[in-house]
């Protein structure tokens, strides 16, 4: 059954071990989304049964539909996310991987208040500055942090980023290592509300660089599922 989905799984996390030892960590210290947007309930539930447990979703129509047929599993929101998205996935993520404005914190905290809740989110940073990716410029990290740490239905448990997608992984590692920078950088301040917990860098084509930066979320789907339907 799914003797493919067994064997990438395998191959991913003994990557992810030797990446872990290379940068002076235990593999455990490591947690692997499986980014599973586009990828059959059949196909994730094998996945599921084989160990996986948190499963990233870049749309939240997807996720939710997900959640409903596999709610035991952990799941992550790591798609840019619209405020009059936000009332869906309250009572359904784990995490969401992807803050970046302020009316996005605002709206998120609303939404998480009236539902008692406090959500989990990370900062999305745009390290390498890309027109064309969402997230935070790195100079405007501190002042965000200061601005939505107050807010009750939300806790800042860390930062986020895309690298630029490029031939040669090698070439992002700068990109990881400026966004561990400002990680450890935050977590010497311990500013309450906003515990630098994750560290979420690192895809299918770069994760092995970015956990030898520092990374302890990495975000893997075509090496895990292979190449997504169109």
């Amino acid at each position: 059954m799914l003797h493919w989905l067994r064997t990438n799984l395998e191959q991913i996390r003994s990557n992810i071990n030797e990446a872990a030892y290379k940068s002076g960590r235990k593999p455990d210290d490591v947690k692997l989304i499986a980014v599973s947007k586009t990828v059959p309930m059949e196909t994730i539930k094998a996945a599921w049964e084989m160990g996986v447990t948190d499963f990233g979703e870049n749309k939240v129509q997807e996720l939710t539909e997900k959640f409903n047929e596999l709610p035991e599993a952990k799941w992550h929101l790591i798609g840019h996310l619209q405020k009059n998205k936000v009332k869906y996935i309250v009572d359904k993520v784990v995490l969401i991987h992807s803050l970046d404005s302020y009316p996005l914190a605002e709206e998120i905290n609303k939404r998480a208040v009236a539902r008692g809740k406090c959500l989990d989110v990370l900062i999305q940073v745009n390290v390498a500055r890309e027109p064309t990716k969402f997230g935070l410029d790195l100079s405007e990290v501190d002042d965000f942090i200061n601005a939505v740490k107050d807010l009750p239905g939300l806790a800042v448990k860390g930062l986020m980023t895309i690298a630029p997608f490029v031939g040669d992984p090698e070439a992002v590692r700068p990109v990881f290592r400026e966004l561990k920078k400002k990680f450890d950088a935050l977590k010497t301040m311990e500013i309450p509300s906003a515990e630098m917990k994750y560290l979420s860098m690192g895809m299918s084509n770069d994760y092995r660089i970015a956990i030898e930066e520092g990374a302890n979320l990495v975000r893997i789907g075509t090496r895990i599922f292979g190449e997504r339907k169109k």
